[in-house]
């Protein structure tokens, strides 16, 4: 296993960062009232989250008319200044954006704003999200049914040029660096070979996605899994976070937690703060997993702590 803390010495007490995924592409408005859709509320909960605990914030944008998800750079740049003047956290711009996205879009706003962090798919994959409105009678928007039902046939691509892309993109011109999103063990894999390539340099931030229908189950013998892969191919010089969807979010990320993992929580992953409970905000479920980490005697790392750990090049070299 990595040394705990992913390179830290055992002498010093390790911070855990903790991302929130504040809205994603995943979640419709029918499913929840409390999912941010138009820049203010993106804005607020993602302060909010902040001020909470969070130290990453990953960012989606919806289309504040229906709630769909947009690759506007617009609509991005409506809520991006604002969280960055509200709060220190590490803004992270998402590249996989959602189902029928070209690679121009997706990298649209990223190349405008130039964040420190942007989240990078490692691999093609199924991702199933057609069973998630399987209880929804009555549908806000025309648009939510048909955008769920659609990946049972839609493939997420990325491929290895479309990785490629990514990288020369906006790591090499942007100075941007990866949140590398790997929902099964060959991801683990194909972000070796970036590495080894030297397309990718450490410490890598790798956050093993558990419960999506496609990529790995949430059980607990492959979080384990997940780990001891890692480890295999990367030692020490990364950092590990863990994310699950769904009911599976609060268990398998505490027991990351535990295992010397990072956490990420967010509307994005799970609309709930507990069994049948939605969350209220995204804060909620910071607040909720800030305290776990406290009982488990383990220190939130703050934003600054957190551009240390990342080797991040700071809030100061963004374009927004």
């Amino acid at each position: 296993m990595a040394a705990e803390g992913n390179g830290s010495s055992a002498s010093k007490r390790r911070k855990v960062i903790i991302t929130c995924a504040v809205t994603g592409s995943v979640h419709t408005p029918s499913m929840t009232p409390y999912l941010p859709i138009t820049p203010d509320e993106i804005a607020q909960d993602s302060i909010a989250a902040a001020e909470a605990g969070a130290s990453v914030i990953h960012l989606h944008a919806r289309d504040p008319k229906d709630g769909r998800p947009t690759p506007d750079p617009k609509v991005f740049m409506q809520f991006l200044p604002r969280i960055k003047q509200g709060c220190d956290a590490v803004i992270n711009i998402t590249t996989g954006g959602s189902l029928g996205m070209s690679i121009d879009d997706r990298l649209a706003a990223p190349l405008q704003a130039q964040p420190e962090l942007c989240s990078l798919n490692m691999g093609s994959m199924n991702f199933g999200i057609f069973h998630a409105g399987a209880k929804i009678k009555d549908w806000k928007y025309d648009w939510e049914k048909p955008y769920l039902e659609k990946t049972r046939e839609t493939i997420v691509s990325n491929t290895f040029n479309q990785i490629e892309q990514f990288i020369e993109k906006l790591g090499k011109g942007c100075g941007t660096r990866f949140e590398c999103e790997c929902y099964d063990v060959g991801h683990l894999y194909t972000l070796a070979h970036f590495l080894d390539r030297k397309l990718l340099e450490p410490p890598l931030f790798v956050q093993t996605i558990f419960g999506v229908l496609g990529g790995i189950g949430a059980h607990p013998s492959h979080l384990s899994h997940m780990r001891e892969t890692a480890d295999r191919l990367f030692g020490s010089d990364y950092q590990w976070s863990i994310l699950a969807a769904g009911r599976h979010q609060m268990a398998m990320i505490t027991m990351g937690a535990t295992m010397g993992g990072n956490v990420r929580v967010g509307l994005e992953d799970s609309i709930y703060l507990g069994q049948g409970e939605l969350a209220k905000s995204n804060a909620d479920q910071v607040s909720k997993i800030r305290r776990i980490l406290s009982e488990l005697s383990l220190d939130v790392a703050t934003p600054a702590e957190a551009r240390q750990m990342l080797k991040l090049k700071g809030g100061d070299r963004v374009a927004f």
